[in-house]
C-alpha cells in the first residue's frame, strides 16, 4: 500500500483534488498496516490496532484525530463523503495478521483479502466518483485479484515472517509441504500449486472486468492502471516459471509508465466515444 512503486503511475492521471485524496487515503492505510507489520512485539501491535480503530471513529465524528495521517484524511472524508465501513474493515483485516498465520481454505483467505485490499479499493472508487452495486463488485474483485497476486509474489517474504497465506487446502491438494516452500525449489508440485493460484488471480481480474460499470470506465482509469500493472506482475510470475523464491518480481518503471499511458489512452477514447453516442 505504499505510494511509490506500482501505484504511483495510477495517481498521476488523476485530477489534483482526487490525487490529494488518494494520497491521504494511501498514507492512512500504510500507517495502519505498518502499525502491526513493523511493531516490535505483539503488545505494541495490539496497541496499534486500538489506536487506529479509535482514529477511524474520530475520522467519522467522534472527536479530533490524534495522528498526522488521520488529520490529513479528515477533510477528505467530508469532501468526498467517504463511507466508514471500508476503514473499519481495513483495521479488522490488519488485526487478522495478529490472529492467524495460516488459512485453511480460500473462503477463509478471501475474508482477509476483502478487508485488507478490497476495502481500500472501495475507499478509492468513492473518490473517483463511482458508486453503486456494480462499483462495489468491481472493487471487491479487483482487490482480490491484486491481493492474490501479492500473496503469490511475496511467498518468500511472508515465510520469513512466519506467515503462509496460500490456503492449507491448496497445499494439501498439490502435495506441497511448508518445508518445500521454505526450501525455495520450484519442483513439479510447487509449480502446479502456483499455477493454480495464478489462475485464481486471473479469474478475479476477469470478474472485475465483467462487472466494471460501463459508464464509469473513464472515472476508473486509475484503478484500471493499478490492475494492469499488477496483471503484468502476474504475467511475469508465469513467464518466470513460477519462481517466486529469488528476487522479488517487479515491473520496471518504464514498463509501468507505458502501461499507464496505454490504459489512460484506451479509457479516454472510450469515454469520448461514449459521450458522442449519448
Amino acid at each position: 500500500m505504499a505510494r511509490d512503486t506500482s501505484f504511483s503511475y495510477s495517481f498521476l492521471v488523476l485530477p489534483a483534488d482526487q490525487r490529494r485524496a488518494i494520497g491521504a487515503i494511501w498514507d492512512f492505510c500504510r500507517a495502519v498496516d505498518d502499525g502491526v507489520d513493523e511493531a516490535v512485539d505483539r503488545a505494541s501491535a495490539e496497541q496499534a490496532v486500538v489506536l487506529w480503530r479509535d482514529e477511524v471513529a474520530r475520522l467519522f465524528g467522534d472527536g479530533a484525530p490524534h495522528t498526522e495521517q488521520a488529520r490529513n484524511l479528515q477533510p477528505i472524508v467530508d469532501q468526498f463523503a467517504l463511507s466508514r465501513q471500508p476503514f473499519d474493515d481495513l483495521v479488522d483485516g490488519v488485526e487478522m495478521d495478529l490472529q492467524r498465520l495460516r488459512y485453511d481454505t480460500f473462503d477463509d483467505l478471501a475474508g482477509y483479502c476483502r478487508r485488507v485490499a478490497s476495502a481500500v479499493g472501495l475507499m478509492c472508487i468513492e473518490v473517483f466518483g463511482s458508486r453503486g452495486p456494480g462499483a462495489h463488485d468491481y472493487a471487491y474483485n479487483l482487490g482480490l485479484a491484486l491481493q492474490v497476486t501479492n500473496i503469490i509474489r511475496d511467498i518468500k517474504t511472508d515465510l520469513d515472517k512466519g506467515r503462509i497465506y496460500v490456503p492449507q487446502a491448496d497445499l494439501e491438494r498439490f502435495g506441497v509441504s511448508e518445508a518445500m516452500l521454505k526450501a525455495g525449489i520450484v519442483n513439479d508440485p510447487v509449480r502446479a500449486l502456483l499455477a493454480f493460484e495464478c489462475q485464481r488471480a486471473h479469474q478475479f481480474f476477469e470478474a472485475a472486468e465483467r462487472v466494471r460499470p460501463a459508464g464509469d470506465a473513464p472515472k476508473l482509469v486509475a484503478a484500471e492502471i493499478m490492475g494492469a500493472i499488477y496483471y503484468e506482475i502476474l504475467r511475469r510470475i508465469e513467464a518466470q516459471g513460477y519462481n517466486v523464491f529469488g528476487e522479488v518480481i517487479r515491473v520496471p518503471k518504464m514498463v509501468r509508465a507505458r502501461i499507464a499511458l496505454r490504459v489512460w489512452t484506451r479509457l479516454s477514447v472510450f469515454g469520448w466515444l461514449s459521450t458522442q453516442s449519448s
